[in-house]
């Protein structure tokens, strides 16, 4: 039996609370702009993607305190961190991007990983999808967390590196380690003849993504 081939998009809580607004600037420990490039980006991944046929997935975060579990509870009341992205509001609302009819939208509760979402790793597989292209927030939190299952269960991975940053780490630490633990691609937006393809297919994939080269 072959093993799954096709390639999906996903974009990872690309939602307001993470992009825009006062919650969104406050929490961000770099230039606010990087976010907003980010969210440009990953709108022009959408629209290469969909114009070359390729499915795309949203995952969204909602953090409603009667979502979290015990030990999410206690970090925040430790932290002092406020529920982002409560159901209902602006905060959860995608940033610059909506799905269009017919594309999957999947729901994680006060979550990291997407393959913890009810029914994502279902309609992956059903859709005979072997190849993840990551776009979304944050690289070493959400992004990455998916990215490490999305490896263990045998996708491809590929990471959009201006579609990305991340929330506590250096971008170029988080994209290398995805590089070298998962052996992720990690190119641009803008080089869809890359990452439109499945790199379980084509054996010049490992040249080019090569860690030394991120």
């Amino acid at each position: 039996m072959s093993a799954p081939s096709s390639t999906a998009l996903v974009v990872v809580d690309l939602q307001n609370d993470f992009c825009a607004g006062p919650v969104a600037t406050a929490r961000f420990p770099g230039d606010p702009a990087r976010l907003e490039r980010v969210a440009a980006h990953t709108e022009r991944a959408v629209a290469a993607a969909r114009a070359d046929g390729l499915e795309v997935v949203f995952v969204r975060f909602l953090g409603d305190v009667h979502l979290q579990g015990a030990s999410w509870q206690h970090r925040d009341a430790l932290q002092g961190k406020r529920p982002k992205c409560l159901d209902g509001s602006w905060g959860a609302e995608f940033h610059r991007v909506e799905p269009a009819p017919g594309e999957a939208v999947f729901t994680k509760h006060a979550c990291f990983d997407a393959f913890l979402a009810d029914g994502f790793e279902r309609h992956l597989v059903d859709g005979g999808v072997g190849h993840l292209v990551f776009t979304g927030l944050f690289a070493d939190v959400c992004v990455d967390s998916t990215a490490r299952t999305a490896f263990q269960k045998g996708y491809h991975v590929t990471v959009l590196r201006d579609c990305t940053t991340a929330l506590h780490l250096p971008d170029e630490s988080v994209l290398r380690f995805m590089s070298r633990v998962y052996g992720a691609r990690v190119t641009t937006h803008d080089r869809t003849a890359e990452w439109t393809r499945n790199p379980g297919e084509d054996d010049a994939w490992a040249q080019e993504s090569s860690p030394a080269s991120v």
